[in-house]
């Protein structure tokens, strides 16, 4: 399997969450140990506009480029036909778009690494809770009321015939605000 295929070995597949869980700490650490002590606040600020943004990010490519853009459509649809198949998006593509996408532009219109730094921590905390509850509709039994939430959504997603809905992995927020909660 190279770097750059959809379905992954149990290794790469998992991974990947231990790429993105190093990153998110590291980033932490890097923000507590060398970013300016007065500025905390600001970055908890910018890491919760992070998080933020990153649902807007999760819905609008789930809706718009996997259910519509050519080729990421015709792969995706390959994850609808085997829901529990190891497929998911090759983590150095993941990785370079979050930083040429996110980090980049927060550092040039910032203008401040600290801030650009602590953006990109959110949206990083967004796409590994993604990762992760993605992982967890489709391979675990669900305790909490929570995530049995998130797997009938998904599972909507997945199943309603004629039309499709509820893209929103993480959350059903945008899928209200834009229409495509869809009832069973």
């Amino acid at each position: 399997m190279g770097l750059f295929t959809l379905e992954h070995s149990k290794a790469a597949y998992h991974a990947d969450f231990a790429l993105y869980g190093t990153a998110v700490v590291v980033l932490v650490a890097y923000l507590l140990v060398d970013g300016p002590r007065g500025q905390r606040l600001e970055f908890v600020v910018f890491a919760g506009m992070g998080l933020a943004i990153w649902t807007v990010i999760e819905y609008a490519l789930h809706r718009f480029v996997m259910h519509g853009l050519q080729p990421f459509s015709h792969w995706h649809e390959e994850h609808h036909r085997r829901p529990t198949a190891l497929i998911s998006t090759p983590t150095i593509l993941s990785a370079m778009l979050i930083a040429t996408l996110v980090f980049l532009p927060a550092l040039v219109l910032l203008g401040d690494l600290w801030r650009a730094c602590a953006l990109t921590l959110g949206v990083l905390v967004g796409y590994l809770s993604f990762s992760i509850t993605h992982h967890a509709t489709h391979h675990w039994c669900a305790d909490s009321a929570w995530l049995k939430r998130r797997k009938r959504c998904h599972a909507l997603h997945h199943h309603t015939i004629g039309q499709s809905g509820y893209y929103g992995v993480t959350t059903a927020f945008w899928d209200h605000v834009f229409g495509s909660a869809r009832r069973a």
